[in-house]
């Protein structure tokens, strides 16, 4: 049976706030938002396993941000997983659900059993891009791909790129609950030391693995005594706490952090949503000529487009699109 508090929890961030050690953080439950982002390609397990972290990364980065469009992820890399891709749109207005989307290309031909999923990768980089939409110049961080993890890469992200230290425990994986079919369901909790107020001062030389930065490279003395506390009491969550169902993640920080005067805020709820229509495959075209719109054209007679992260396919009149378009759209498929 589904019981209330796993209802109100799946699908949800929640903000909280450490005050004693100067830390904010997230808690994420993904469920129906992970199936419906893995039930649109029939990726292999190790590919899986790669998207459903990059998602639950991006639903805990994404609620950090006060953004007015979207933050997105891009994991690229030399290994048979070439890319893994997400994008977080914030809500449109108070009260109404972020959207997650997100997508693999990789080469079957390379994958090898057994292999870590990580280590599918290989060498590469992990980016961070934050459009703000019309007018606002897009942002974008990159870090080389370092450490076991995505996870660990998004820390590398955070420490080199905004020098905060920031820590993820993540669990993510296929479970039966009683009464329901196998899914995908994940979990995880973020750390984040609070923003300092003084300017951002340019380090060089750090711990981490190829010099990077880490947290030890950006606090001492008293804040670095507090993060390292906040983490050991990480260190002890279990992997069936992250993920729920039956532990509310209220309860969960309670367990976890009980003296550190934690204070929660309102969650978040997200949902698998895509931006994808055929207005925007129409616009994506609009750069080509008559002559390009020709060389795409299919033997029926069409032009055809496929969204990458939700599967739609469009089909369009060659006539009707490009810059060189000879008539109006109408009647178009998707």
């Amino acid at each position: 049976m589904t019981t209330l508090s796993q209802i109100a929890w799946d699908d949800t961030v929640l903000p909280f706030q450490l005050d004693k050690a100067d830390i904010r953080g997230r808690v994420a439950r993904l469920d129906g938002v992970l199936e419906n982002v893995l039930k649109q390609h029939s990726y292999p397990a190790q590919i899986e396993a790669l998207v459903a972290e990059a998602a639950l990364l991006t639903a805990m980065i994404g609620q950090t941000i006060k953004l007015r469009w979207k933050l997105s992820l891009q994991i690229r890399g030399d290994g048979p997983a070439r890319i893994i891709a997400t994008d977080y749109y914030g809500p449109s207005a108070e009260g109404e659900p972020a959207r997650i989307r997100a997508w693999a290309s990789y080469d079957a031909d390379r994958l090898v059993e057994g292999v870590r999923p990580f280590d599918l990768i290989g060498k590469g980089y992990f980016a961070v891009l934050i459009d703000q939409g019309e007018g606002m110049v897009p942002y974008q961080g990159l870090t080389p791909i370092a450490g076991d993890s995505l996870s660990d890469c998004a820390e590398a992200y955070f420490a080199q790129s905004e020098q905060l230290p920031t820590r993820f425990a993540l669990s993510y994986g296929r479970s039966t609950l009683a009464g329901r079919a196998e899914r995908w369901r994940a979990g995880g909790v973020m750390l984040q030391h609070m923003p300092k107020a003084s300017p951002f001062v340019a380090l060089e030389g750090g711990s981490g693995e190829g010099g990077l930065l880490s947290a030890s490279d950006l606090l001492d003395g008293e804040e670095g005594e507090n993060w390292t506390r906040a983490n050991i009491l990480l260190d002890t969550v279990e992997e069936l706490e992250l993920i729920g169902p039956t532990v509310q993640p209220t309860d969960l920080l309670v367990r976890l952090f009980h003296e550190e005067g934690t204070r929660v805020f309102d969650p978040q709820r997200v949902e698998f949503g895509c931006t994808c229509s055929v207005d925007k495959v129409r616009q994506s075209l609009s750069i080509y000529s008559a002559k390009d719109i020709a060389y795409m054209t299919t033997p029926e007679g069409t032009v055809t487009a496929d969204c990458q992260f939700c599967g739609a396919h469009y089909v369009l009149d060659p006539q009707t699109v490009g810059f060189e378009a000879t008539r109006a759209p109408e009647g178009d498929n998707a």
